[in-house]
């Protein structure tokens, strides 16, 4: 048997080298992609409660480090496919499946987005929100317990890539910042892209400023919480403070405009307050006469709470925008009222079309 102990030795290195320089390289692309992104999953996580540690670990997973095709021609980096609420630009990629339609964003910041959104509305991620935000071990097990990727390996690979790069980091740095009341996060283009693009009216421009959501015990509420049920004939959820419009849209199947419509509400997206949000057009009648004015509420509030239009309550009343009526006055539901009641005040009232 011939030997080439020289030529197997040269050859030896040289793979321990090669092996040496894609090591580094990975890991300076890994940084070069928690550096880019790591504000925004703070962000997201003061938005939401999607830890940063795990947003990150996700992005740079799904995005081999942010060089995937997904990521660099469809702004999406993480790996979200298209579902049938989609209705945005899509990409078709070979995944699971041969030529599967993924979601294409304008933005890396709209990918961001939408996969707090994605976790945070689904039911099968529900639970997740319960674990504490630091247990980014619990978050990877339960991502692969739900469904959100196929390969067994999923959960071992988030978890591997928080400890080597330190991610938890950023979770900490978000619940810091709650601690201190520093909420308010965004970067200049950020900041300036969700004014500027907002030129037409029936445009929504995408929020990226994590704003201080109320905090309200919902268990004190008199509607059912996260479930569908009915007003006036009408489906309607009750949504809890921080909730997204968009992301509700898309998990009831149900147009972002239309779903704006059917609430009487301004253009917007993250929800300040817990609210009813109906999923269907509401009905120009109530189911009872009349209904008496409780104490700071609004003509918008009592057409949520009797499920019927806004225009067709303050038609019956003889009201007008920004109106508020008086406390114990009798706004008429079915039929027009003799008289407009007295008011609380001759000043504008927010309605919900004001919010």
């Amino acid at each position: 048997m011939i030997k080439f102990p020289k030529l197997t030795t040269t050859l030896l290195s040289a793979i321990l080298l090669l092996s040496s320089a894609f090591g580094q390289s990975d890991k300076l692309r890994i940084q070069s992609y928690v550096n880019s992104y790591k504000e925004l999953a703070i962000s997201e996580m003061l938005r939401t409660g999607v830890p940063a540690s795990v947003t990150l670990a996700q992005g740079i997973l799904e995005t081999a480090g942010g060089q995937s095709d997904l990521a660099s021609m469809a702004n999406n980096h993480f790996g979200i496919k298209c579902k049938s609420e989609w209705t945005g630009e899509t990409m078709h990629h070979d995944d699971d499946a041969k030529n599967e339609c993924f979601r294409k964003y304008p933005s890396v910041e709209d990918s961001y987005k939408d996969h707090s959104d994605f976790l945070r509305t689904r039911p099968m991620y529900a639970f997740l929100f319960k674990l504490d935000p630091t247990d980014y071990e619990g978050w990877a097990k339960g991502l692969k317990r739900a469904g959100y990727a196929t390969s067994p390996t999923y959960a071992q690979q988030l978890i591997r890539l928080i400890v080597e790069n330190d991610l938890q980091s950023y979770s900490l740095a978000a619940m810091q910042r709650k601690e201190s009341g520093d909420e308010l996060f965004a970067t200049g283009s950020m900041a300036q892209r969700a004014t500027e693009d907002d030129d037409t009216e029936d445009k929504i421009a995408p929020v990226f400023i994590a704003k201080p959501i109320a905090k309200e015990n919902l268990k004190s509420s008199k509607y059912p919480v996260n479930s569908v049920f009915n007003i006036n004939e009408a489906k309607v959820i009750y949504a809890a403070a921080g909730t997204s419009l968009l992301a509700l849209a898309n998990n009831y199947n149900v147009g972002l405009k239309k779903l704006i419509e059917f609430n009487d509400l301004e253009p917007t997206d993250i929800l300040t307050s817990s609210q009813l949000i109906f999923l269907q057009k509401k009905s120009k009648k109530g189911t009872k006469d009349v209904h008496v004015v409780e104490a700071d509420e609004s003509i918008h509030d009592i057409a949520q709470k009797e499920g019927i239009q806004l225009t067709s309550v303050m038609e019956y009343n003889g009201l007008q925008k920004g109106m508020q009526p008086a406390t114990g006055e009798k706004i008429y539901l079915k039929y027009p009222a003799p008289s407009s009641p007295k008011l609380a005040s001759a000043g504008a009232f927010k309605t919900g079309s004001d919010m």
